[in-house]
């Protein structure tokens, strides 16, 4: 029973690489973000006269580097959620087990 939440985690990640694997081996497929897919649609349904409204800040100067950026965040964004995560978990043993934060 101790290892529970555990077994639990490790099942539900394994089902989740299975079903990445099945969908990534059958058919022939294209990914792409969400903001292509919005442009795609916008485009279809004004006809190729939409101009965007506002320009980015910046630019990344290829695909791989705007990858690194988006990794790095994300990789920012888990730390920082894990660094919480892990010090309220820290504060509710300490509690349980009577020992004060001070």
């Amino acid at each position: 029973m101790k290892y529970a939440l555990e077994l639990i985690t490790l099942g539900t990640i394994l089902v989740f690489m299975a079903a990445f694997a099945y969908v990534s081996s059958t058919g022939n497929h294209e990914w792409s973000g969400a903001d292509t897919q919005a442009e795609e649609v916008i485009s279809q349904l004004t006809g190729d006269t939409f101009q965007p409204w506002y320009q980015s800040i910046y630019t990344p100067p290829s695909g791989e580097i705007e990858s690194l950026l988006f990794a790095l965040q994300a990789a920012i964004g888990s730390l920082i959620i894990g660094y919480f995560l892990g010090y309220y978990r820290a504060l509710a043993k300490m509690k349980a087990a009577g020992i004060s934060k001070e």
